[in-house]
């Protein structure tokens, strides 16, 4: 998968990710750090966003994850596949779901009513990227919280992947002619 990186374009580098981390971490805790939320980290690709907010987020919350997939490792999405459901109790609760990139919304839809199906008082989104791409009708319009708006290119690094490699990049890269269809 090394040939991935040469064709690809840097879109947001190391510096200017964590400076929007740091400015939504603010609003997140401005928002929640009072109501001891359980944080949900959607497996893998919100795996590095609940890292670096975890480093960021100084009040009491329950740490939970979830595996939900359209894309099984492939480029384009497909349906929805549950891998693990969280395990917190939501009942009553306020929860924040954690997620590398919102574009079609599907995913993340199917997150939040669940997390509403299980009695969450209030489900609140983050994502790192928040896609200008056409939300799938259905599908969640807008996150919460967002750290970048970055156009409709297939993006890979900090959490995003490029065929299951390339989640470890501490900046993010665009696969150059290459919009993700979803």
């Amino acid at each position: 998968m090394i040939e991935s990186l040469p064709k690809a374009k840097i879109v947001c580098s190391e510096t200017q990710v964590s400076q929007a981390i740091d400015k939504m971490a603010d609003e997140i805790t401005q928002t929640l750090k009072n109501l001891q939320p359980v944080m949900i980290s959607t497996m893998l690709g919100g795996l590095y966003l609940t890292g670096e907010l975890m480093r960021r987020l100084s009040f009491a919350l329950q740490l939970d994850y979830a595996h939900a997939t359209r894309y099984q490792g492939s480029e384009h999405g497909g349906a929805l596949q549950w891998l693990v459901e969280p395990r917190a109790d939501l009942n009553g609760r306020s929860v924040l779901l954690i997620d590398d990139v919102l574009d079609a919304g599907i995913t993340l839809k199917a997150l939040v009513d669940d997390c509403q199906r299980r009695g969450a008082a209030r489900v609140f989104t983050a994502v790192l990227v928040d896609k200008q791409a056409n939300r799938a009708v259905g599908g969640l319009q807008s996150a919460d919280f967002f750290a970048l708006t970055l156009p409709d290119y297939y993006l890979f690094g900090c959490g995003m992947d490029y065929n299951q490699y390339w989640r470890n990049l501490p900046a993010i890269y665009a696969l150059e002619d290459h919009h993700h269809e979803t």
